[in-house]
């Protein structure tokens, strides 16, 4: 493997790999990958990683959490979640199931055996088979143990048959390509009960993106038909904003059993949304913006706003706080807009560039009130501070729209384009 990060990686080599946080620090060790085949010529997807955390227990590490492979080394984000890895119907382990599995060569029809599977990122940032690493078992005047690469198109046996398919894996094929707003309409159409195959086939961050465009009914109708586990999974995956409106809207107890589920610390952003009115800066607003200490530095920022997992909105600015950075913060000091931060150089601290012209709101704000700030400064984004100038979150100028639209907008938008 190239040094630096990869786009083709062979997994059965990733064995073994450490893992590491944005800080350096060691997060466990991969064991295994996590594919899905799928039907005709569609190649086996990778959904993520199996890594080995202490003590002796395996999680699963999503590969849109992977921010680059590295030479005997795999960088995380830092949210990591470290509930214990169960592996799902639907899912194949590649070193522990798919090597040394016998398969056929398309041209001759000759048996081989699968010694690795090479995986490229694609231009939707998905991971899926391209080539498959291979051993003959010989005889004759061949050379008996040869190994060699194969493109997947010319190779048979890793593929599901279309009579034994996953009854959405079709239309899951369709799906890829197409943005959340898209796939959660194409589910609105559909019967409730192949709405919820469909849905259950998604990967935990694909289906929270969809969830986030569904209207109320449909997304409550998925989330009580998923397992307990699965949708606590699902709800850490939201926006927090999004995932309280939805907690807010299932039977109390189911709720609460819920958020008993998930992950403490994003349990607790949620209870802290769930006090909030609806229609206030409190209810609208997301607990994750980009927040920096002010001895960041510009790169810092920008490496920040790179982030593909950031929504254009909230990568607008970064937030500059006293620590602890995670919401509810130290003392507000302020923000940096991307434009500003484009134009300094690198190694600047985000201190000596940071705004402080304009008020933030508190969480009490009403949307009337939040929408004249918006339209009065031009924003996309601002920030939310309680009484001691902590901040809480930032409301985004699509939260605000989506709550100034009635609640039926997502039903009618075919009938609008």
């Amino acid at each position: 493997m190239a040094h630096g990060s990869a786009t083709r990686v062979f997994l059965a080599r990733l064995a073994g790999f450490g893992v590491f946080d944005p800080n350096g620090d060691q997060v466990g060790k991969v064991r295994d990958a996590v594919m899905v085949l799928r039907t005709g010529a569609n190649p086996p997807r990778l959904n993520g990683l199996v890594v080995e955390v202490q003590p002796r227990r395996r999680i699963f590490v999503p590969m849109t959490k992977v921010t680059a492979i590295d030479v005997g080394q795999v960088i995380v984000t830092g949210n990591v979640n470290l509930r214990r890895f169960e592996q799902r119907a639907n899912e194949t382990l590649a070193i522990a199931e798919l090597t040394d599995r016998t398969v056929t060569l398309v041209e001759t029809g000759e048996q081989v055996v699968v010694l690795d599977l090479a995986v490229d990122q694609g231009k939707t940032m998905d991971w899926s088979v391209s080539q498959v690493y291979v051993r003959r078992g010989g005889g004759g005047l061949r050379r008996r143990g040869e190994r060699f690469v194969v493109d997947w198109v010319d190779i048979h046996g890793l593929s599901l048959p279309s009579q034994d398919a996953q009854p959405a894996e079709q239309l899951l094929a369709v799906l890829e390509s197409m943005r959340p707003a898209d796939i959660a309409h194409a589910l609105h159409d559909l019967p409730d009960k192949r709405r919820i195959e469909v849905a259950r086939e998604l990967d935990d961050e694909r289906l929270a993106d969809v969830l986030e465009e569904m209207n109320e009914e449909d997304r409550i109708t998925i989330v009580q038909a998923l397992e307990i586990e699965r949708a606590a999974d699902v709800l850490e995956e939201m926006d927090p904003g999004d995932a309280a409106d939805l907690i807010s809207d299932l039977p109390a107890d189911k709720a609460a059993h819920l958020l008993d589920r998930m992950e403490p610390d994003d349990a607790e952003d949620i209870r802290r949304l769930l006090s909030y009115d609806d229609f206030s800066a409190g209810g609208m607003m997301t607990t994750d913006p980009i927040v920096l200490p002010p001895d960041a530095t510009v790169a810092d920022a920008l490496a920040q706003i790179r982030n593909q997992d950031v929504t254009p909105s909230l990568a607008s600015q970064v937030y500059v706080t006293r620590s602890p950075t995670e919401t509810p913060t130290g003392k507000f000091l302020g923000t940096c807009h991307f434009q500003r931060l484009l134009r300094e150089p690198p190694g600047t601290l985000v201190s000596a560039v940071v705004e402080t012209d304009l008020e933030p709101i508190g969480p009490q704000t009403p949307l009337a009130a939040v929408t004249r700030y918006f339209a009065a400064y031009n924003l996309v984004a601002v920030p939310v501070v309680d009484d001691n100038d902590h901040l809480l979150g930032t409301v985004t100028i699509d939260d605000v729209i989506d709550h100034m639209l009635p609640e039926d907008w997502r039903d009618q938008l075919d009938h609008d384009v």
